[in-house]
């Protein structure tokens, strides 16, 4: 009797020269990311969070737009209902990364549940987009997702410290123009990822579907139905292609 052969398991690969590519291609953010996370730490300062919290919460949150977010809706007394809302509107704004996470899944697949789950944790959108690029480009090595996650978490540790230092200088981000470091990263990030007029539809979409939103509904859910509209029109449109 002949035992069957095992079946080929797929290719995994993550190497420190891939943790380095990673580091290099996010090395061009850092300046963004270091202003960003001392506005974090001048808000924190600001709502009256001691050093230690401040740091403590970007390292174990570790998510920029949802802090700032927090840091609006913090309150110097707590009940339930004011951390049940606090929990929803963070959840909204970091839905997004469901779909981001998503989208990457046929790369993470063959990788070891509990290192999916490491770099998981230092994932964001700049790893998203970089890694997005990467992969288009036929790149396979989990090592760049990897190094620009730790690294991007490092940077945004240590900066946290100045903001904090720095205290009400810049309490208001939006005074300095500090809100609009990452959304024209973002845009000049996603312009590579065009694909033709194939894409312009689902682009389309979300983007008219999270203005409309944002105009009719306080808070943050534009961002979830936005992304949410641009999904289910791209997935349709390949459905009919």
């Amino acid at each position: 009797m002949t035992m069957p052969e095992p079946k080929p398991q797929a290719k995994t690969l993550i190497t420190s020269a891939g943790m380095l590519l990673g580091v290099r291609r996010v090395s061009v953010l850092m300046p963004g990311i270091v202003v960003f996370a001392v506005a974090f730490g001048a808000a924190a300062s600001a709502k009256g969070l001691s050093l230690f919290e401040t740091v403590l919460m970007s390292a174990i949150v570790y998510a920029g737009v949802a802090q700032l977010v927090a840091m609006e809706l913090w309150r110097p007394e707590w009940t339930w209902g004011a951390i049940a809302g606090l929990a929803v509107v963070t959840a909204t704004v970091n839905a997004r990364m469901v779909l981001q996470g998503a989208s990457l899944q046929p790369w993470f697949a063959p990788y070891p549940k509990w290192l999916n789950a490491l770099h998981l944790f230092f994932f964001t959108d700049a790893n998203w987009l970089i890694g997005t690029r990467y992969h288009s480009e036929g790149g396979r090595d989990l090592g760049v997702l990897v190094g620009a996650g730790l690294a991007l978490w490092l940077v945004w540790i240590a900066a946290t410290i100045p903001g904090h230092v720095l205290g009400a200088l810049i309490s208001d981000p939006r005074a300095y123009g500090i809100d609009l470091v990452m959304p024209i990263f973002f845009a000049a990030m996603i312009v590579p990822l065009w694909r033709g007029r194939r894409a312009l539809l689902p682009w389309a979409v979300a983007g008219a579907v999270a203005l409309v939103t944002a105009k009719l509904v306080d808070g943050y859910a534009f961002i979830i139905v936005g992304s949410l509209s641009g999904a289910l029109v791209g997935a349709f449109s390949d459905d009919a292609a």
